[in-house]
């Protein structure tokens, strides 16, 4: 009879263990450096990159394409995995896809032949779907299959945008960055909806969730037809479909709302950001009244949303992740989470401060970058070190 053998603890580096860890840090890295690197440059007569028409339409695409995609990259690749029981990608692979969205970063900073940055930036999304959709299909968890049909739809509204950069369509290349933001938040809002509540749950005492079935089909139907109604271009059905997504989504907020929460900070800062969302639609349906402009809804959504939200999972799953007990790997992280949330009040109601557009302009990248830099300073060895326990992943 053969006995097998347990495996020698794993020590050492890790980068590419498992998907979470090269790209929540890397999501980290850039949006530590996009941002001030975009800032540098406002008004400047030369450009970032020599392929995008200006500096703005650089900066709203790499926040989606960069610093989104790579968290919902880790995410996915490290859920999928748990879900499924089925492995995806590590080792080299993993490393390989990570190079492929570095490049696609990098490319557009030269003047390359334009279809080599182009298909850079667009393999990435089908080619994450494909490897989310293999252990998904084998594992015939159809309810899954959203993942790699909605990060088609992302590479979709990514080849639009491309496509009109290169002149070869007459686009709207706002819509399309905006519908590709509904996207990621859709991905969002359903990966929130397992996670965030389950994460109350376990830190508190006695708390149990309020969840209404109707609810929780609405929550995701509501990004359809916000998404339905962008490509409409109709300001009434814009302004309704955010309206019923901000009251959906709300409900479904206070439906997770304790006061214990307020006592952990890896899942406050969840609620805050899901938060940000609420914000966002309703922000959005105003701006379609014309009571305000449409950035204060994209702001809520980019800074508020996709980054409060972003940075509360990368954080709360990589100390699962690393066989750490469930808590903040130090105090400081407070800092950071209290720093990004306040970057986004200022990024959204800038226009309201009595000062001129580059001081809050200013103010919230500062507060965005040292959100990061204290991100980076404590997880970058969480991330790229082998768990404490020993164990693979």
């Amino acid at each position: 009879m053969q006995i097998e053998r347990p495996h020698d603890p794993i020590t050492g580096y890790t980068p590419f263990a498992l998907g979470f860890r090269p790209f929540f840090w890397a999501a980290g890295v850039f949006a530590l450096i996009i941002f001030p690197f975009w800032l540098s440059q406002l008004g400047q007569a030369w450009l970032i990159s020599p392929y995008y028409a200006d500096n703005i339409a650089w900066h709203r695409h790499e926040m989606l394409f960069g610093y989104v995609m790579a968290v919902i990259a880790g995410f996915l690749l490290t859920a999928v995995k748990n879900w499924t029981n089925q492995p995806t990608p590590s080792g080299t692979p993993l490393a390989m896809l990570f190079l492929l969205w570095l490049a696609a970063r990098i490319a557009p900073l030269f003047e390359l032949p334009i279809l080599i940055t182009a298909t850079l930036d667009l393999l990435f999304a089908p080619l994450l779907a494909l490897l989310i959709a293999i252990p998904i299909w084998r594992s015939r968890q159809h309810n899954n299959q959203v993942f790699p049909l909605l990060l088609l739809l992302i590479g979709g509204a990514n080849l639009f945008i491309h496509l009109a950069m290169l002149g070869m369509i007459e686009t709207d290349i706002q819509r399309n960055n905006t519908i590709a933001a509904l996207l990621m938040l859709w991905i969002l809002v359903i990966m929130a909806g397992r996670v965030v509540p389950f994460f109350i749950e376990r830190a508190t005492q006695g708390f149990k969730r309020k969840s209404w079935r109707i609810i929780e089909f609405l929550s995701p139907a509501t990004l359809v037809l916000l998404i339905f109604a962008q490509l409409s271009s109709s300001s009434t059905l814009i302004s309704l479909a955010a309206l019923f997504a901000a009251a959906v989504h709300l409900v479904r907020l206070l439906g997770w709302y304790t006061h214990q929460l307020w006592r952990e900070p890896l899942i406050w800062v969840l609620w805050l950001g899901y938060l940000w969302l609420v914000i966002g639609f309703a922000l959005h349906a105003l701006a379609m009244y014309g009571v305000m402009p449409l950035s204060w809804a994209l702001h809520a959504y980019f800074v508020g949303a996709l980054g409060v939200l972003s940075l509360g999972m990368m954080a709360r799953v990589a100390v699962g992740h690393t066989g750490r007990e469930m808590r903040l790997p130090h105090p400081a992280l407070v800092y950071a989470f209290v720093l990004i949330n306040l970057a986004a009040l200022i990024r959204v109601f800038a226009p309201l401060l009595p000062l001129s557009y580059h001081w809050p302009l200013g103010l919230a990248a500062a507060a965005w970058c040292l959100s990061f830099l204290i991100f980076i300073g404590f997880y970058t060895p969480i991330l790229l070190k082998a768990r404490v326990d020993g164990r693979p992943g």
